[in-house]
């Protein structure tokens, strides 16, 4: 019987300890990816803040959960619900780059990600991705001409028969043509 209370103290010992050191290095990778947050949103907003904030669960303390404030250019600070659809896409994708900034990924794959974008904002989303094209290699699934004018190649995928997929490599002016033409 006292082995057995012995190991059960262990254990809980053991699991207490690896407990702490999860909520340290939780806590370090959340202000590193907090500090690219804010440098990214104002990179890819030509200013403002940003900020991701933990908020507590006083019921239970392991389930938190992360608030997003922002400041755009210009205006006032206020949470992610203010701003327009666009808006919170380009948001969106500073926290996708800022955990990348932190934890290069060798693949990447961003479907349509910027579709909600006014091409002004396309067109930062385009240059942004190019500065981070030499950690990591993106496959973009877009509609978006700024986005294709940024890409070092481009596949089209066609459905000549249903449920029958092909895919060719286009030039972007072949692209253009078919995209926006039709």
């Amino acid at each position: 019987l006292d082995d057995a209370l012995q190991a059960k103290e262990n254990i809980e010992a053991m699991l207490k300890k690896i407990s702490e050191e999860m909520n340290v290095k939780f806590g370090e990778a959340f202000e590193k990816i907090n500090a690219n947050f804010q440098e990214t949103f104002s990179d890819l907003f030509g200013g403002g803040k940003a900020e991701l904030v933990l908020t507590e669960n006083l019921e239970d303390p392991d389930e938190q959960g992360v608030d997003i404030s922002v400041q755009l250019p210009g205006k006032s600070k206020g949470p992610l619900s203010r701003l327009s659809g666009g808006e919170q896409s380009l948001t969106a994708i500073a926290i996708l780059f800022a955990i990348l900034k932190l934890k290069p990924m060798p693949f990447v794959v961003l479907d349509e990600v910027e579709s909600a974008l006014d091409e002004v904002n396309c067109n930062r989303f385009a240059r942004f991705l190019r500065r981070y094209a030499s950690t990591s290699k993106f496959v973009v699934i877009t509609h978006k001409k700024p986005t294709m004018e940024g890409a070092d190649a481009l596949f089209g995928v066609t459905m000549a028969q249903p449920g029958v997929s092909s895919v060719l490599s286009v030039g972007l002016k072949d692209a253009v043509k078919h995209v926006w033409e039709d």
